[in-house]
């Protein structure tokens, strides 16, 4: 404990983000083949590609709040297993890690029930035509039968991360990617499953990777260990890791109704193929967002075990480095995005019509990318200072003060292409979320460091 102790906080922020950012990067990359190569490969079914990729697009607000459900207990719970442990309280650290495993059991199985139950309409609600309602249904309805993977796997993980152990946690998502992109094709086409099939993929990935995330943190590598008598929940313990990961939940639960507010104006405006497009849309985006969020949650334990030490100066080199780590890929990505957009749309389809139709949505809702490194940088800060609330602002400003109403507003602002007016929602959003949170962010942050020179 020590040692770890030790590395955190004298280690060079260069070295120490490389060394921590590295793998959760690679994992975060990993993960986000979790996210797309169902869709990748489903694309590809030959005849009904283009209608069963649509039908699983719509299925990813459903699955969008499983994982925010993850995030929620995980987000919350793992920067404070951090600063506890800068403060040297393995004691409480090891609580937080008990109590978030009990909650997130007790969510899978509720979550598991409504999936089950309500599937169906709400997927029509979502977006589903009678086109794409078999597709959508046949896969959700196994897709929740694994509910508990996911949440133990993704909540767990974020633990071994925030101990140091990036490179375990890194083997977590690897072992799960792998399996997934093995038994897709296998179940897809040789098994002739179809959406069946990548559903099923992805449950035994998950389960594979839950197995190691349990395995490890009952071992006798990790710092922190899962124990029996730290399961049973306690309200000083869960209240406050609620009351943080509230934030991170909130964006991506918030993405759930966001897709929702997408699908039913696009199938409006533009139909199915519409909504099609912005399933490779939102796949396209999680190029951007989940290397992002890996960096920040390879800065993440820095930050929060400096600021517990009350080490004002590693506090904002650490934000510094992930700033501009951030910026350089964001912009990066943004000219990729930009110069090839069939590229990235052909990895999803070989349909014509749709790849035609895709690119320009790819450039126009991309079209703030490049400064998106900027949002995700501040983000992820504010959790890993705890602080909560700022947390929350961020995220509700974007999402439901400026996105929501943008979708409903810009088809009446461009009515000669409706549904390329959805799509412009997007950068719009972003580009004021981004300068309300770079100015809130400053100034919260010089408070926070002068706090702790003070002290």
């Amino acid at each position: 404990m020590s040692d770890n102790r030790d590395f955190l906080g004298t280690e060079p922020i260069g070295s120490l983000l490389r060394r921590l950012a590295l793998p959760t990067v690679a994992a975060q990359i990993i993960n986000m083949l979790y996210n797309i190569v169902d869709r990748i490969y489903i694309g590809h079914i030959p005849g009904d590609g283009v209608l069963a990729l649509t039908g699983v697009g719509v299925c990813m607000p459903l699955i969008m709040i499983v994982t925010a459900f993850a995030a929620f207990a995980a987000s919350g719970g793992a920067p404070r297993a951090s600063i506890f442990m800068g403060k040297g309280d393995k004691e409480s650290a090891e609580k937080t890690l008990g109590n978030c495993l009990t909650l997130q059991i007790i969510i899978s199985v509720i979550l598991t029930v409504v999936l089950l139950v309500y599937s169906r309409p709400v997927l029509l609600l979502f977006g589903a035509s009678e086109n794409t309602i078999g597709y959508a249904t046949s896969y959700m309805n196994l897709y929740a039968l694994g509910t508990v993977f996911v949440q133990v796997t993704l909540g767990m993980n974020a633990f071994i991360t925030a101990q140091g152990f990036a490179k375990e946690g890194m083997f977590s998502v690897l072992i799960g990617a792998i399996a997934n992109i093995l038994l897709d094709p296998v179940f897809i086409f040789l098994f002739h499953m179809g959406v069946r099939g990548a559903a099923l993929a992805t449950i035994v990935s998950q389960a594979l990777s839950c197995l190691w995330v349990c395995t490890f943190l009952c071992g006798e590598s990790t710092h922190l260990k899962i124990k029996r008598k730290y399961m049973k929940m306690e309200n000083g313990i869960v209240l406050p890791v609620l009351a943080l990961g509230l934030a991170t939940f909130t964006m991506q639960a918030s993405e759930s109704v966001i897709s929702f507010c997408f699908n039913s104006s696009l199938a409006r405006y533009g139909g199915d193929i519409a909504v099609g497009a912005m399933t490779i849309l939102t796949s396209v985006m999680q190029f951007a967002m989940l290397p992002l969020q890996g960096l920040g949650q390879g800065a993440q334990p820095i930050i929060s075990y400096n600021y517990g030490a009350k080490n004002a100066d590693r506090v904002k080199a650490a934000f510094r480095l992930l700033l501009k780590c951030n910026l350089c890929y964001s912009v990066t990505l943004w000219l990729l995005v930009m110069i090839f957009p069939q590229v990235f749309a052909g990895l999803f389809t070989a349909d014509p019509t749709l790849l035609a139709y895709t690119k320009p949505a790819l450039r126009i809702y991309l079209a703030c990318l490049g400064l998106f490194g900027i949002q995700l940088a501040c983000q992820m800060t504010f959790t890993s200072l705890g602080k909560a609330l700022d947390s929350i602002v961020v995220a509700v400003m974007r999402k439901f003060i400026l996105l929501i109403p943008l979708i409903y507003l810009m088809p009446r602002l461009f009515p000669e292409n409706r549904a390329m007016a959805v799509y412009l929602a997007e950068p719009a959003a972003d580009f004021f979320a981004i300068l309300f949170t770079s100015i809130l962010f400053t100034s919260e942050f010089k408070r926070a460091l002068k706090k702790m020179r003070q002290e």
